[in-house]
């Protein structure tokens, strides 16, 4: 009499690959939307005075003097940036999430997302601190006299110029603020968005669809903004910092949040938080969902997992 032959296992585990590439996918989607408010935010935090006192009089100042597709200055920065920066450190965290979950998929404690945030972040962001700089100088391009513009045609011809007319090296400025930045960005994201989908789940009032990924994104979102401004100010100065007279104009974030606190007062470490969070917010809601949504995709129709429900963050 033959035995019957075991069930087959259903193997839910999503390759790493796939991984990193739905982390890209989802951060350049959501770029799409909110490139016009990174550009905002950027003009905003390179303001050294009263330029702009609010975010709709930079979007209005934008249109009237540059063009109404202006405030889509620096996407294909935008888009590498994501393609590099949010592909590995999604693709890492999602990966270091897994292994750190339990044995039936206990998710980690919030200290540990918040280092397994922060150890993605890290690398993550020094493999797309070439495309940050070409964006930050994209976006603040239009800011500057006529005769100081840099006029890059595209994120490519920006890298191409950087390095032949300031050094390889220079491709890299600013990558400790932004590895810095990124600690925190990470750390505050990462772990607030999986702890809030943790506890709106507790409540009972959830359960794991589209309007659980869009509350805990939210919150992530205004929790991400307050802990990181302060750092975000001091890398985006930095990149977009010209050197005069043979000295660069700060030695270093430290030097930059000195400067800005002095001349500009304590609470300039958060010029622009209502642009950076409108940017930040719906960046972030947007990426989650579109990397649940795909995740949650994947376990279903290709490693045919039918009662899956959660994308696996």
């Amino acid at each position: 009499m033959a035995t019957p032959s075991p069930e087959k296992k259903i193997v839910t585990t999503i390759p790493n690959g796939v991984k990193f590439l739905f982390g890209g996918l989802a951060g350049m989607g959501a770029t799409c939307f909110v490139q016009p408010l990174d550009l905002v935010k950027n003009r905003m935090q390179m303001a050294t005075s009263k330029e702009h006192k609010t975010s709709f009089h930079v979007l209005r100042h934008v249109v009237k003097s540059e063009g109404l597709f202006a405030v889509y200055s620096g996407l294909s920065a935008g888009l590498l940036r994501q393609a590099t920066y949010t592909t590995t450190r999604l693709g890492i965290y999602t990966w270091l999430f897994e292994k750190a979950s339990g044995p039936n998929g206990e998710p980690p404690n919030f200290f540990k997302k918040a280092g397994l945030g922060m150890v993605a972040g890290i690398v993550g962001s020094f493999v797309g601190t070439p495309a940050e700089v070409s964006l930050i100088r994209m976006t603040s391009d239009g800011r500057l006299p006529l005769a100081e513009r840099r006029n890059y045609k595209s994120v490519i011809d920006a890298l191409m110029r950087i390095t032949k007319e300031e050094g390889v090296v220079t491709l890299w400025r600013g990558a400790i603020p932004t590895m810095g930045r990124a600690m925190v960005v990470n750390a505050a994201q990462l772990a607030s968005y999986s702890q809030a989908k943790q506890a709106l789940l507790s409540t009972g009032y959830f359960s794991e669809n589209i309007l659980l990924h869009f509350c805990a994104s939210m919150i992530s979102g205004l929790v991400t903004t307050a802990a990181s401004m302060p750092v975000d100010i001091a890398k985006t100065r930095i990149q977009n910092m010209k050197i005069i007279d043979g000295k660069p104009e700060y030695k270093g974030a430290v030097d930059v949040l000195g400067k800005v606190i002095r001349k500009e007062g304590f609470f300039s470490l958060w010029k622009g938080f209502t642009p950076y969070y409108m940017r930040l917010g719906p960046h972030t809601v947007l990426t989650f969902i579109f990397l649940e949504q795909m995740n949650l995709m994947y376990k279903k129709y290709v490693l045919g997992d039918a009662a899956a429900k959660g994308g696996g963050l």
